[in-house]
């Protein structure tokens, strides 16, 4: 699976599917370079066929297929994955802030650029076949492909782009945020469509605009088979038109989808897209529980399971098949993106507005002890926002330009950022756990709490500090619980509830909680999305990824120097500075991570030689089904 920032931004619009798919990621800020030059007839801009942030571009403009993928692959067979949770919605306009949706149905969709898997933030020409920018990145101009169609026949127009922007920005808080200096969108030739944006400078924009998913504008304002007119901003669950190389074969809500691959596509020759796409349907199977999802997967009622916990990983595949080695464990190592995983308490409320507060709880978690019984040890603990991406990991002190970026917000960050380096309390044994209680109960003294009858109390109210820790997946629990009896033994009341996924997702929503836990995916190269994660301006409107609350304005002008980056230096140093102050303002308990998806299938599947450097595992969008492997399987079972 192609790991790009329309992922990071589908975190919510694709959460069913991505398990299976791998980690989020984004596409990096940098100078944008391209190749291949007609000439636009106003203002004399070179048309380029790729878009790069990072330098030259690797394949031509007249490259016939990407590096990694077998031009040669069957096609046929079918895919069966896990999806986790459930839905109730196929219209992703809406996914951040009603209903629950199909994370599947994403990938009938296409947008104007797709990304290369070997190459950091490159993207060549999907809908678009040609793309145009001033220098000053002021504007761009996309040219969409004479023979982009949607699944009923009908071009892709400059029309649909238009209505995609402004149906997202309308009603998807992540896009309102991504695309907000996106002013207009207007029709300017044929297949034409211009971008016009806000200030010059925003080197990201152009690309980013790219990622752009295009919705059939004469679909959505047309009426369904009742004679219903369809509304872009509510939920349905009647199947949508799309443009890509699958459209929805069937489906049971909340169950099970499938997708078939279109097999008159129009794209099916594109460089882009030789070797790829070579299943002839994909299917989602919905689990709500882990342990389900597991047997199911032994049962063979599934060919590919993403593990995302370290117990099972340990314990759950040692069955017959895998020492007969029908089925393939496998590690795929994540080069390509950065994480913060965490518990996040909601600043929202006023007894998490103190950081020491937040410290405290920090203090009150015994990662070490937590990794040896329930991880096995195999996690390490997070220690920046953008873990897995050291050159942006603030480290040591502040140097160089990282330095002088945080001179300018000197008086508005703690003062330890400048003379102390981040650090997570250690715990792992007797000694080092009573030491880290000891300073949690300082830390909430000195916030105006104490210690009254074994109950930590406000000293001004009298009332027992109180939290409850929120999950949504009931294997969670035993995280929480093994949180608990610390947070318990400060004096503090902790109850542990566990919701189903559709109640989880609307009190996040309206921001209904005290403590849960929530990942951002981190791209080697920060931009727009900051604002979306950190800044002021979304901490409060609903379904924004701002799950903490944060409204910080040194943080805000941090946001600001990234995403306006002069260079690559620039950027590093201001995504430093962005990091460390995040740390010292104690907004999350850090949790753990792995640099690596861990992943089980059934042996029957073929795949390219090297797979992609950036692309995890690729599967199954450069994989096929192996007829003969599929053979040995069944005669064994």
């Amino acid at each position: 699976m192609a790991i790009t920032r329309r992922d990071l931004l589908l975190t919510g619009t694709a959460a069913a599917a991505l398990p299976a798919l791998g980690s989020v990621a984004g596409v990096p800020v940098g100078v944008v370079h391209a190749q291949s030059a007609t000439e636009l007839p106003s203002g004399g801009l070179p048309w380029r066929h790729a878009l790069s942030l990072f330098g030259k571009v690797k394949y031509p403009a007249d490259f016939k297929r990407f590096d990694y993928v077998n031009p040669d692959a069957p096609k046929g067979g079918v895919a069966r994955q896990i999806a986790v949770g459930t839905f109730d919605n196929f219209n992703i306009v809406v996914s951040g802030v009603k209903g629950q949706v199909a994370g599947a149905v994403a990938f009938i969709y296409e947008s104007l650029l797709t990304q290369s898997l070997d190459e950091v933030s490159t993207e060549y020409g999907a809908l678009a076949e040609a793309v145009s920018h001033p220098d000053d990145f002021s504007f761009v101009t996309y040219r969409l492909r004479p023979q982009a169609k949607w699944h009923d026949g009908k071009p892709v127009t400059p029309e649909d782009v238009i209505f995609s922007l402004d149906s997202f920005k309308k009603n998807h808080p992540m896009y309102s945020a991504y695309y907000s200096h996106v002013v207009r969108a207007e029709k300017v030739g044929e297949r034409d469509v211009k971008f016009v944006f806000d200030a010059p400078g925003n080197r990201e924009l152009p690309l980013i605009v790219g990622q752009l998913i295009v919705l059939p504008k004469h679909w959505w304002e047309g009426t369904d088979a009742q004679g219903r007119k369809r509304d872009i901003a509510t939920t349905t669950l009647e199947v949508p038109l799309g443009s890509g190389p699958y459209k929805v074969k069937e489906f049971v809500a909340g169950r099970s989808i499938a997708l078939e691959r279109v097999k008159d596509y129009w794209g099916r020759d594109l460089p882009i897209n030789v070797g790829r796409n070579n299943f002839d349907e994909l299917r989602y199977e919905y689990f709500r529980d882990g342990t389900v999802a597991i047997e199911a997967f032994k049962a063979d009622q599934v060919d590919w399971r993403t593990e995302n916990s370290a117990k099972s990983w340990a314990t759950a595949y040692d069955f017959p098949a895998v020492t007969e080695k029908r089925v393939i464990l496998e590690e795929f190592v994540n080069r390509s993106s950065g994480v913060m995983q965490a518990f996040v308490p909601n600043l929202r409320r006023a007894k998490f507005s103190d950081p020491r507060v937040r410290r405290a709880l920090n203090y009150a978690f015994d990662f070490e002890e937590m990794n040896k019984q329930i991880f096995y040890g195999q996690y390490k603990r997070i220690s920046s926002y953008f873990d897995g991406i050291e050159e942006l990991m603030a480290t040591g002190l502040p140097q160089g330009k990282e330095l002088e970026i945080l001179e300018t917000v000197r008086a508005q960050v703690p003062p330890e950022v400048f003379t102390t380096p981040y650090t997570n309390p250690v715990g792992g044994s007797p000694e080092a756990v009573r030491d880290n209680l000891r300073e949690a109960l300082r830390l909430f003294k000195e916030a105006g709490y104490e210690v009254r009858d074994r109950k930590l109390v406000d000293v001004k109210t009298g009332a027992q500090f109180s939290l409850e820790l929120l999950n949504s997946d009931p294997s969670f629990e035993r995280i929480t619980l093994f949180y608990k009896p610390s947070l318990e033994r400060l004096g503090i009341a902790v109850s542990v509830r566990t919701v189903d996924p559709t109640q989880y997702e609307n009190r996040t929503r309206e921001w209904d909680f005290d403590i849960v836990t929530n990942s951002w995916g981190e791209s080697q190269s920060p931009g727009n999305e900051q604002r979306e994660f950190w800044s002021s301006k979304s901490a409060d409107i609903a379904g924004s990824r701002n799950i903490a609350g944060i409204k910080n304005p040194a943080i805000d002008k941090l946001i600001e120097r990234v995403i306006y980056a002069t260079d690559r230096d620039d950027l590093v140093a201001a995504t430093k500075a962005l990091d460390r102050v995040l740390l010292w303002n104690h907004y999350v308990v850090p949790q753990w991570t792995y640099n690596k998806v861990r992943t089980a299938r059934w042996d029957r599947f073929g795949r390219p030689a090297e797979l992609p450097r950036y692309g995890l595992s690729g599967f199954p969008f450069i994989w096929w089904y192996d007829a003969d492997k599929a053979a040995r399987i069944a005669k064994k079972s």
